[in-house]
This record gives C-alpha cells, sequence and structure tokens, in this order.
C-alpha cells in the first residue's frame, strides 16, 4: 500500500485529507485510482488508513478509514552519530539506518575523517529526502532527521544524554556489545557512536570513556564504517523486541 508523510495535525481533522505537491503527482505516477486504499502518517507514529476520492497532479483527496499506532515503529529511540564517510556511503547509512529503525542520524567531522565538506549544511536537504524516501519504503511512523554536529563535544553531549550511550571501537579495552545489551533491554533511548573509514584516534575513545560511554566491540571481524551503524542499531533492535 502506497505511504505518504503529512506534518500537520490539522490536515488529517475531520473525514477527509488533501495531499499537495510531490505526493499528489507521486499518486498519479503510481496509478492509484479512486477507491484504491493508501496510508498516510502523521510523522508522529500514527497511521491513517484512507481511500482515495479524487486525484490529477496538483491534489488528491483521500477518506479517512482508520487511524492506528504505526506498527513500524520502534519503541526505543536511537541516535546513530556517524563520523561522515567519503562519497556514497553517506547515502546508505542514512537508508540502512533509517530502515532497521534509527529516530535520528547526525553526521560529525573525526580526526580521521577522509571527507572534509566546506559547508555539510547545505548536504542536509537531500540527506533529509534521502531519509523520507527511507521512511515510506520501511513502514516507519516517523521521518528521522539528520544533522550535523559542529564538534565532538556536542557528539558526546548528545549521546550521554541517552539512557544507554554506546561508543563502537576496534581496539583496546571493550565491552562486548551483546553483553552490554543483554543488561540493558528495557531501555527506551539509545546512542550509537562510530568511526569513519580509519577508524578513531585513541583520545576519542578515551574522551568517550571518560564521559561515561560504554566502549564496545562488534567482535573479531572489521567492519566498514558503513555497515557499523547499521549492524549496531540492529542489534539494538533486537534486544529490545523490536524484531519478534
Amino acid at each position: 500500500m502506497a505511504r505518504f508523510f503529512m506534518a500537520g495535525t490539522n490536515l488529517l481533522k475531520g473525514p477527509t485529507a488533501i495531499i499537495r505537491g510531490r505526493d499528489a503527482e507521486h499518486i498519479q505516477v503510481l496509478r492509484i485510482r479512486p477507491g484504491e486504499d493508501v496510508t498516510i502518517c502523521d510523522t508522529e507514529g500514527k497511521d491513517y488508513k484512507c481511500r482515495l476520492v479524487r486525484a490529477d497532479r496538483e491534489e488528491a483527496e483521500v477518506e479517512i478509514l482508520e487511524v492506528t499506532p504505526c506498527k513500524g515503529e520502534p519503541d526505543v529511540r536511537v541516535t546513530v552519530l556517524c563520523g561522515l564517510p567519503k562519497g556514497d556511503r553517506v547515502d546508505y547509512i542514512i537508508q540502512k539506518s533509517v530502515e532497521a529503525g534509527a529516530s535520528e542520524i547526525v553526521f560529525f567531522q573525526s580526526a580521521r575523517c577522509v571527507a572534509k565538506p566546506e559547508d555539510p549544511y547545505k548536504k542536509l536537504e537531500r540527506w533529509n529526502r534521502i531519509s523520507e524516501e527511507a521512511a515510506k519504503q520501511s513502514g516507519r511512523g516517523i521521518i528521522p532527521k539528520v544533522s550535523w554536529a559542529p564538534d565532538y563535544g556536542e557528539v558526546l553531549n548528545i549521546a550521554v544524554h541517552t539512557e544507554l550511550p554506546l561508543f563502537m571501537y576496534e581496539t583496546g579495552e571493550r565491552e562486548p556489545l551483546n553483553t552490554v545489551l543483554e543488561a540493558n533491554k528495557e531501555i527506551r533511548s539509545a546512542a550509537v557512536i562510530t568511526g569513519p573509514e580509519g577508524g578513531f584516534e585513541k583520545y576519542e575513545a578515551d574522551l568517550a570513556r571518560i564521559a561515561g560511554l560504554h566502549i564496545c566491540s562488534m567482535g573479531e571481524r572489521i567492519l566498514r564504517c558503513e555497515t557499523a551503524p547499521v549492524v549496531a542499531v540492529t542489534a539494538l533492535m533486537y534486544a529490545t523486541g523490536n524484531l519478534s
């Protein structure tokens, strides 16, 4: 069933709702006809099962049949904080982290980052569009926000304000990720910090340890920078019962 996001609950009051702009065009492209069902999500975790009444390229009108909590939205909020990789790895991290269940994705510049964009803020519109498309495809109840942290201190500050802040590190003294997750199954928020292609400098891991983060290992295999956040989010979803 086609899925559309409509921010603003005022659009969803009463027996009908109006879809405009790009989504109205998308309904035309998908050849959805009057009488067929679509789903509207209010970006706050509620799904509106609707039936198309009429549509053209400017707007579509739908009849609201049922309102339910979104079944595809996890009950744990996971923030992914990722050292900025180069190239299309950013796109992959956004797409797959959203599909896996991340609620927010934050990129940052760390010591070993190969990519050094002049102005990452200019990329945010495109990054958030990728998140929206991934949220539609995977049946999410929100559109996970993608943002940029100006410095490493802000990254640690975001992490420590969650119930379970995790720092993924490939060397030195670490806790097995499965052990940490086994002891924290009832959490409702978590943060996952992963590095760029070259990993983290020791001082970055030391600062995370001082801040009180769990320094975690994900086993003996070396994961690519675009794979690590997705694996960590998936492990969190499994441990908190969101893959059942």
